[in-house]
């Protein structure tokens, strides 16, 4: 049976692929939603009455642009831990557009330029920012232009976006800006009206990490899970095993020892936990 994002991200409408189980030799594999960005996936593994689900990169936040994570049980969780520290929980993500839009109403005169990574962290900060009432135009570097039109094409309303190359220097001001955060500090950013700088990371927790890159509105808002939400994971997948990787492995692994879990860490090799 096919599920559609429709019924389970708002306006997302397309068929997915989403828990057809393939054959491949003895295994079966069947992917569920991850809930990271649009189209990212769980993979269930089952062979011999036995299951074993490979999370990958996951959240449990609701996000308008995919499929929710879907909890899955089975007999191993092999889960990722890029925020698995109690430091890390982190705020709602309607109060952080609010405040965003707070810094708009402040500094009129200028532009607000978010740096979000081009896939997922991009469309869903325009479509949160949609959420909250931002009806005007949203400018765009040209890097971000591809990947919005797919999100488009999968039915994501990203409403009304404006070029930046396009558009004449004082026309931005008071206006929002979305850009790859390669772009916060460099030459490109001067097409803008003296942008306030803004960066929408799970890592802007940490307010060492938001000085070292000169951001002045530091935005949490991750499109992973934090450390309150990957341990709700794990007792609602109730793995007896869980295999942590991609994080910090050592404060998850405890925890899950604490409940009763087997865990252990599964170290694998071309990870950037900082690529958020």
């Amino acid at each position: 049976m096919r599920d559609r994002y429709g019924e389970r991200a708002g306006n997302v409408l397309e068929e997915s692929r989403y828990g057809q189980p393939v054959t491949i030799g003895d295994v079966t594999v069947t992917l569920r939603p991850a809930g990271h960005v649009l189209g990212s996936a769980q993979a269930v593994l089952e062979h011999r009455g036995e299951r074993i689900v490979v999370s990958g990169d996951y959240k449990r936040r609701r996000d308008p642009t995919c499929a929710p994570f879907e909890p899955v049980a089975c007999d191993v969780f092999i889960t990722e831990a890029t925020f698995a520290l109690p430091v890390f929980r982190h705020p709602d993500d309607a109060a952080e557009m609010q405040r965003l839009l707070s810094v708009r109403d402040t500094f009129p005169d200028r532009a607000l330029l978010i740096g979000a990574y081009s896939l997922g962290k991009a469309q869903r900060i325009i479509c949160l920012l949609r959420e909250a009432g931002h009806d005007r135009p949203i400018y765009i570097h040209g890097a971000l232009e591809a990947i919005n039109a797919t999100y488009r094409s999968f039915g994501v309303d990203l409403g009304e976006l404006r070029a930046v190359m396009e558009t004449p220097k004082a026309q931005m001001a008071g206006e929002i800006v979305v850009a790859p955060p390669s772009t916060l500090n460099d030459r490109w950013s001067r097409r803008l009206p003296d942008p306030v700088t803004c960066f929408a990371s799970g890592w802007m927790g940490v307010r060492a990490r938001a000085r070292q890159r000169g951001v002045e509105v530091p935005l949490v808002i991750s499109d992973h899970a934090d450390w309150d939400e990957l341990n709700r994971t794990l007792d609602e997948v109730a793995a007896p095993h869980v295999w942590v990787t991609h994080g910090a492995e050592e404060a998850l692994i405890h925890a899950a020892k604490q409940r009763g879990f087997n865990a252990r860490a599964l170290s694998l090799v071309g990870y950037d936990e900082d690529a958020e």
